[in-house]
């Protein structure tokens, strides 16, 4: 067996194709997506998540801050899924000019789920999230330990909550590893 040379190898992992993990164009698989909205700590905010008129995914809702809420999240989750090959999350998104927490797991059973801020424009964007970027968060807090470094990611995840009562909309076209 013939190795390949190293700037041959390295080229291959420079311009490898993007592993889609969701197109909303291409995939009717909607039931899968959840709403976990503050109402399981006895909140009332109100998170919908629906296919468009431009068939695009929608999350849109309302956060109350009664009852101490102040979040809606709409999650995906994957059957556990090798990564060792990519270094980042690349998401096609239309926001309302608010930032959003894009978030992911690297195992159903574990508490806490890695996060980044991502601030939406108002206009169709492309944002590049950097997996060792990501950072360990629970119930809003910072948890001690290491950025992402596993092999595998189980659930993706968008969630709102400024601290504010207001509604709020992002279009997902999709998301996909590079």
């Amino acid at each position: 067996m013939k190795l390949m040379p190293f700037c041959i190898l390295k080229l291959f992992f420079m311009f490898s194709i993007p592993f889609v993990l969701f197109d909303f164009s291409d995939n009717s698989d909607l039931e899968s997506w959840k709403i976990i909205d503050d109402v399981v700590m006895g909140g009332r905010s109100n998170g919908n998540f629906m296919i468009n008129k431009n068939g695009n995914g929608f999350f849109y809702g309302t956060i109350s801050l009664k009852n101490n809420g102040g979040f809606s999240s709409v999650r995906y989750n994957l059957k556990e899924l090798d990564i060792t090959s990519f270094a980042k999350i690349v998401i096609r998104v239309k926001g309302d000019g608010k930032t959003y927490q894009f978030r992911i797991k690297d195992n159903l059973s574990k508490y806490y789920s890695f996060v980044k801020q991502i601030k939406t424009t108002g206009k169709w964007e492309f944002i590049q999230i950097q997996l060792k970027d990501l950072y360990p968060v629970f119930r809003g807090n910072r948890v001690n330990m290491g950025n992402f470094s596993s092999n595998t990611i189980a659930q993706i995840a968008f969630l709102f909550g400024n601290k504010k009562a207001e509604s709020f909309q992002l279009e997902i076209d999709k998301i996909y590893l590079e």
